[in-house]
């Protein structure tokens, strides 16, 4: 389907009423393109480690909205002129120049599927669900994953830093906690190399249902791999579920600044000589995310690997006699 897209400039401060104007018109799918930084509340639970440095806010915004090629276009935008006839007597909407243009005929929502192509880690091949596997690779170790609107299709640098550490340390039958769980594939890995069973959680709703589709086309059963929305770091709810000294690894490919509250919470749900393999750590906050390791002494750092920018950091719990 074609859209006509039409780009209001106005202010920062404006965006807001014209966003909430619009939205009382029907109109949705805003787009807002602005230099004003993301808060730290925005970002939680993003997986953005370091973000893009944006020139000064000079108080301009671009507020784009889309409407069907083949809707009332005209009575459309006489609703918005009026609507904003209405805001500029309170408010300051700048330019309020207002520009058309059409997007291509592309399904956005699944246009991303083209990129993702079976790739190996060593011996281990992923596929996206839709593709077929390679004659070639037909002797591998085969995970199939389709991420939806979760993350994780395995492509990231992290997550197979983090599966190379899982296929070196899992033991059969062995229990894994899987914290930023997102398609579940860092779980589905764990259990395909031998684990018993898996248990994952994340702040975002759609690992739900990404986990549950990714399980069926593994073959799995859903008993092995268990999953529910929260925040174990500071919800107790959450970590009574997980349970406490109950994994013998415990992963995180998530983000430094996630990892290094976690390396705090962690030791209460991992077996003594139990390992946290952790991931999402980009290199210039390798130093960081070490510091938060050496100074608990429930953990000592076994191994450190890297792929391109990106640092995977495995610590083992000790024995309580050797701290």
């Amino acid at each position: 389907m074609k859209w006509k897209k039409f780009t209001l400039t106005t202010t920062t401060d404006a965006v807001d009423l014209i966003s909430s104007m619009l939205d009382d018109l029907g109109i949705e799918g805003i787009e807002i393109e602005d230099n004003v930084p993301l808060t730290e509340k925005e970002t939680k639970g993003m997986f953005i480690d370091i973000l893009p440095e944006l020139p000064p806010d000079e108080g301009v915004a671009k507020v784009s909205f889309y409407l069907d090629a083949d809707a009332d276009t005209a009575e459309t935008l006489k609703m918005v002129e009026e609507g904003l006839d209405e805001l500029a007597a309170f408010a300051d909407l700048g330019e309020r120049r207002l520009e058309a243009s059409e997007t291509e005929d592309k399904d956005w929502i699944n246009n991303w599927k083209q990129y993702f192509k079976p790739f190996t880690v060593d011996h281990i091949l992923i596929k996206p669900t839709w593709e077929e596997v390679p004659p070639e690779h037909r002797d591998k170790l085969l995970i199939q994953i389709d991420p939806g609107t979760a993350f994780g299709t395995g492509m990231h640098e992290t997550t197979q830093l983090c599966i190379r550490q899982l296929e070196k340390r899992v033991k059969a039958g062995e229990r894994v906690l899987d914290v930023g769980t997102g398609s579940g594939i860092l779980g589905i890995a764990a259990l395909k190399l031998g684990a018993g069973s898996v248990r994952g959680t994340d702040l975002d709703e759609n690992a739900i249902a990404a986990v549950g589709e990714n399980l069926v086309s593994n073959g799995i059963a859903p008993e092995q791999f268990e999953v529910i929305q929260g925040n174990i770091i500071d919800d107790k709810q959450i970590q009574d579920w997980a349970g406490y000294e109950a994994y013998d690894i415990v992963t995180a490919n998530i983000l430094a600044d996630v990892i290094i509250p976690l390396v705090d919470v962690i030791p209460a749900h991992l077996k003594e000589g139990g390992y946290f393999i952790t991931s999402g750590i980009i290199n210039m906050k390798e130093e960081a995310v070490k510091a938060a390791f050496a100074a608990n002494s429930a953990f000592a750092v076994e191994e450190i690997t890297y792929q391109g920018e990106w640092v995977s950091i495995t610590a083992r719990k000790l024995p309580r006699s050797g701290r």
